[in-house]
């Protein structure tokens, strides 16, 4: 049906808006949401650009964009509301589309043009708030679809965000260095003509539209509340009345000196059970609530006053990906039944075949290899022949991969990274060593994408060549089953081939920890046995 028959089946109606604001708004909104749907800016309507006619039933034109982009190769559908202006009145519909980190708005009843919020995107599936670590655009920039917007710490690395429309970045609400934004929170506006920019210089985004808080919420009581005791408080402490809920009526029925005592000693009078007249507090009602509590009330200010005197100290704000790590492993610690399997083993024939393949990179301008990447290749190897230890729990099934994934623990100033060597079983000693030499760098430079971490089916931690640890105990990172601590390795002084002879070797201590769910006592024995027999006859490495 066209508009202008629509406009003259309800022309009766246009006649009197403030009736059809009292009886007929959802009839209006349903009307008003079919044509716009019909226009192509439904959920299943297809992504062009409409226009909507002017006449007397709208006050002006409107050219409404459905946007969809790819951020980060995950596909984002907007949520769009639109605004439609009828003879002054303002009607809203949310089209329900999955997350995404942009919403179209158009009104005319705030006076501005038609423009774009841009949300804090969900870059990886854990995320949940992120950071801006710096923009890339400022106000008044052009913009086109493909371009780098701003960079944003997640709770794993640092990711770019790029542009999903062509136009001009109006406003950004979010700065450089901003922390703790939900996603989905608005971050920046963009409008399509340049001349539009200054008409958001000083536009601030609804509480409503500023972050996807839960509709469950509504509290018009609370605020009413607090207008209707204001009037009620007096400049003089000892007079006014009491802020806390009330027990009896409006007011707390206590004794003048129970008052006061209760004052000097900082006791909020409604956490007294009163045992005068009619439930008034008396004296000897604050007495005893100061006896019970040991008289700490008055002493705790004195005593953490004191304390806080003698320190010297710097609060250091939680990085994203502090708060992801304490996050996790708190949990496994929690809900994983480790235990540990610790192994000496002899390194003297791998560090020989090591100084010999070294000899041969260097004169093919190849990277060096380190133990700690033929430690990775014989875990891999491990993986493979005691496939029980790569696996993971869950609630119904054990979860057996069939590719061999190994992280490798890499510390940084920002935190713990574990990017991930895929295949690493499959994959020759250079190879292993080029990835690793260039996800740490990564890693450092806190550049690592998504990709580059997530997947992994085992991880190794070393603290033995970097920092000389003899021997410990890492924590599983979750959902993985297995986590390989490396020590550092030591000379020791072992029997030789006769009865008085002695001989010098290295060993190197090595303890895996074990998910006890998924690795049994004798599995996890068998997958050091393995571990140990490629570290002694490196050689068994490369058939």
């Amino acid at each position: 049906m066209t508009f202008a028959s629509r406009i003259f089946l309800h022309s009766r109606k246009l006649r009197h808006p403030h009736k059809i604001l009292q009886s007929d708004r959802a009839i209006l909104a349903h009307w008003v949401s079919n044509d716009v749907s019909q226009h192509g800016l439904g959920p299943g309507g297809n992504h062009r650009v409409s226009k909507f006619s002017s006449g007397s039933l709208f006050n002006r034109s409107y050219r409404a964009i459905s946007a969809v982009g790819t951020q980060q190769g995950n596909a984002l559908r907007t949520e769009m509301e639109v605004h439609t202006t009828v003879s002054g009145m303002k009607f809203n519909r949310r089209l329900p589309t999955p997350k995404g980190n942009s919403r179209i708005s158009f009104s005319t009843a705030s006076g501005l043009p038609a423009h774009q919020e841009i949300g804090m995107p969900s870059l990886s599936p854990t995320m949940t708030e992120g950071n801006i670590a710096r923009w890339l655009k400022k106000e008044g920039d052009k913009i086109a679809p493909g371009e780098v917007l701003c960079e944003v710490e997640t709770d794993k690395a640092t990711v770019e965000m790029e542009c999903m429309e062509e136009g001009y970045l109006a406003k950004i609400l979010r700065g450089d260095g901003s922390s703790g934004i939900k996603v989905g929170e608005i971050i920046a506006i963009t409008v399509e003509e340049e001349e539009n920019v200054a008409k958001f210089k000083d536009y601030q985004p609804s509480t409503s539209d500023s972050a996807p808080a839960p509709e469950t919420s509504p509290a018009p009581s609370p605020p009413k509340e607090e207008i209707a005791e204001a009037p009620a408080t007096s400049p003089e402490p000892k007079i006014s009345t009491p802020t806390a809920p009330p027990s009896a009526g409006n007011r707390i029925f206590a004794s003048p000196l129970a008052r006061k005592l209760a004052e000097d000693h900082n006791v909020t009078l409604s956490n007294i059970k009163g045992t005068g007249p009619d439930g008034r507090i008396v004296k000897a009602d604050v007495e005893g609530y100061l006896a019970s509590r040991g008289k700490e009330v008055s002493q705790a200010p004195k005593a953490a006053s004191t304390a806080t005197a003698t320190l010297d100290y710097t609060e250091i704000p939680h990085t994203q990906i502090r708060k992801v790590t304490a996050s996790r492993l708190l949990l496994s610690k929690q809900t994983i039944p480790h235990y540990y399997l610790t192994v000496d083993t002899c390194v003297d024939k791998l560090m020989e075949l090591r100084s010999q393949l070294n000899a041969l990179q260097e004169g093919s301008s190849g990277k060096r290899i380190s133990i700690n990447d033929l430690v990775i290749k014989a875990a891999a190897l491990a993986l493979r022949k005691v496939p029980q230890c790569n696996s993971s729990w869950t609630n119904d099934y054990i979860r057996q991969y069939h590719n061999v994934n190994i992280n490798v623990a890499v510390q940084t100033e920002n935190g713990l990274y574990v990017p991930i060597i895929r295949d690493a079983d499959k994959k020759g000693l250079s190879k292993i060593s080029e990835e690793v030499k260039h996800l740490a760098q990564k890693a450092k430079e806190n550049s690592l994408k998504p990709e580059d971490y997530e997947g992994g089916t085992f991880t190794v931690s070393n603290l033995g060549g970097p920092f000389g640890i003899k021997q410990f105990c890492a924590i599983i990172n979750p959902p993985q089953s297995g986590i390989l601590a490396i020590g550092s390795a030591e000379k020791r002084v072992i029997p030789g081939g006769g009865p008085d002879q002695y001989k010098f070797a290295s060993f190197m201590s090595v303890t895996l920890s074990c998910d006890h769910r998924v690795i049994d006592g004798a599995i996890g024995a068998e997958w050091l046995k393995a571990f140990k027999g490629y570290i002694e006859n490196p050689e068994t490495m490369l058939l």
